[in-house]
């Protein structure tokens, strides 16, 4: 089982901690009918960016703001079926609360929301759609995820599983663990994840101090 040494970890939410698929599918089905566009199409688009890039794209002469508002309400209105993924709760307990932090396309308070319904803590510094200019795969995001750790990105293991979310961390400069939980491994390899696994019960802390030792355990484990 191979080890892999960081500064912190840096974790999208939707897919690596928490299962939301189905609600997030809910929604942007509906929405897809709504406006005439193809719900599968719009679904796939959707995954692993701020939902007002997807309205912005599909809808350019629209009033953005406000679809995106109605979008995220009924987000903030379905959580069934959002529940933990498998060893999620587990791997966070054994990490340092200063030396990991979530990373997410979801605002504020719907990520927020969705932590409460999971059951999973609420990092301090969290970082949301409504912190960042440019969304995934820009690598704003994670340069600025682990900029309120203290770290370079250089320094973290990002944890993600679409191919907007790996291009958005190896842009940054941090190496990717993707899981196979939304897409195919495929997809994930072109994207330039670093090592494939399941989910986070593939991941263990083997030391804290004074650096982060995880061991991966898969098959494989390694992406190359």
């Amino acid at each position: 089982m191979p080890q892999i040494q960081c500064k912190a970890m840096l974790f999208d939410l939707d897919g690596v901690l928490i299962d939301s698929t189905r609600a997030v599918a809910r929604v942007w089905h509906q929405w897809a009918v709504e406006h005439g566009f193809n719900p599968d199409e719009v679904i796939a688009r959707a995954h692993g960016r701020p939902s007002l890039t997807t309205v912005s794209e599909y809808l350019p002469h629209a009033d953005h703001a406000a679809e995106n508002r109605e979008v995220e309400r009924r987000e903030l209105a379905d959580l069934e079926g959002v529940v933990l993924l498998p060893g999620s709760a587990q791997l966070l307990s054994q990490l340092p609360p200063d030396r990991w932090t979530i990373v997410t396309s979801c605002t504020r308070p719907l990520a927020e929301t969705r932590l409460r319904a999971a059951g999973l803590p609420i990092p301090e510094r969290m970082i949301t759609s409504s912190d960042i200019k440019n969304g995934k795969p820009h690598p704003e995001p994670y340069l600025k995820g682990a900029s309120v750790l203290g770290f370079s990105a250089g320094d973290c293991v990002v944890v993600e599983d679409v191919p907007a979310g790996i291009r958005a961390g190896k842009a940054s400069g941090a190496r990717v663990i993707a899981f196979r939980t939304t897409v195919k491994d495929p997809e994930l390899l072109a994207a330039g994840a670093d090592w494939l696994l399941n989910n986070c019960s593939g991941i263990s802390v083997a030391k804290k101090d004074p650096d982060l030792t995880l061991t991966l355990a898969g098959d494989p484990p390694r992406a190359t």
